[in-house]
């Protein structure tokens, strides 16, 4: 008997399949949006598109990146053939070829970051925000030489886990760990740098939990405390230590939170892959990586600590909110 070598195919995951409502429902959300965009730009600019020119409009290109992020698929391509022009021709009558779509990303690109910001990110609490960064690599270290897609654009840079070529995306959620804000950096840029805090703070007040990155000097405490945001974070080893409110310091440890976060944009959904072949599809992947997080119906929370004995001190009382 000859050897027969079997090959593994990795299905995708079912049970995240959107459903037909789940999917004319986000249609709905996001098509009201962009039509709101067209109507406001026509009046202002005096610009329109004509879009029945094309097989599909933005709010469509949008909707499919979505579902796409919430299939289990680990490809755009085989989603786009396998499923999308199998079992989407009802929602989506006129599905062009994959490659005809990868070209109409980059009309949806503007839509797709205004949707995102506008719609996608939630408001902050007050309560407590967290706040960290995780690297965004293009290519392999060995293959940085052959890299042309995203040449004189990304750059290197290290985190806890080394060194990497390509960019870094910074999130900072609340204490519901929904995502308030998102940034796209160079690799080579710090976590505490003012190009990084600065456009993620403008609509934070209170308490942000980060790690040892984001420990900044006096001048920017003072800065940032004007704004009414205290950053709170771990000191160094060759630091002097400071006492810390109780609360503080519980929060602190829980600031493990958005890294729970960051975990799900990778392995449920893609925010991270080394395949792009554009910038405009990298940042079309970003994004609806982004907004499916947004449509999760379960999000990550934070362990709270319930006291039914009155035998506690007040201190221990204090770590409720």
């Amino acid at each position: 008997m000859s050897n027969i070598s079997y090959i593994k195919v990795s299905k995708p995951n079912i049970k995240k399949m959107l459903t037909p409502d789940e999917i004319t429902e986000i249609y709905c959300i996001v098509d009201d949006f962009c039509l709101e965009i067209d109507q406001l730009v026509a009046k202002e600019a005096q610009f329109h598109v004509n879009y029945s020119a094309y097989s599909l409009c933005p709010s469509e290109v949008i909707c499919l990146l979505i579902c796409f992020q919430h299939s289990g698929f680990r490809n755009l391509k085989r989603f786009y053939i396998d499923f999308a022009q199998q079992y989407l021709t009802r929602e989506f009558p006129d599905l062009p070829s994959y490659n005809r779509f990868v070209e109409l990303q980059a009309m949806s690109v503007y839509h797709h970051i205004l949707f995102t910001k506008i719609c996608c990110c939630q408001s902050c609490d007050g309560i407590s925000s967290f706040i960290d960064s995780f690297p965004l690599a293009v290519c392999h270290n060995k293959r940085i030489g052959q890299h042309r897609v995203f040449k004189n654009i990304a750059q290197r840079g290290h985190t806890s886990m080394g060194f990497f070529y390509g960019f870094k995306g910074h999130i900072i959620i609340n204490s519901q760990c929904e995502i308030i804000d998102f940034l796209i950096t160079t690799g080579n840029i710090s976590d505490n740098h003012e190009s990084v805090l600065k456009p993620l703070c403008r609509t934070i007040f209170g308490r942000i939990f980060g790690d040892k990155g984001y420990l900044i000097n006096a001048e920017k405490m003072a800065y940032f405390m004007n704004l009414g945001v205290r950053f709170i974070s771990k000191i160094r080893k060759n630091m002097k230590n400071k006492l810390m409110n109780i609360q503080d310091k519980w929060l602190l440890k829980q600031r493990s939170i958005v890294e729970t976060v960051i975990d799900q944009l990778k392995n449920i959904y893609q925010i991270h892959h080394t395949r792009h072949r554009s910038p405009v599809n990298f940042i079309n992947n970003f994004l609806s990586a982004i907004g499916a997080y947004f449509f999760k119906p379960q999000k990550p929370k934070l362990r709270r600590k319930s006291y039914k004995n009155s035998s506690h001190s007040a201190q221990q009382l204090l770590i409720q909110f």
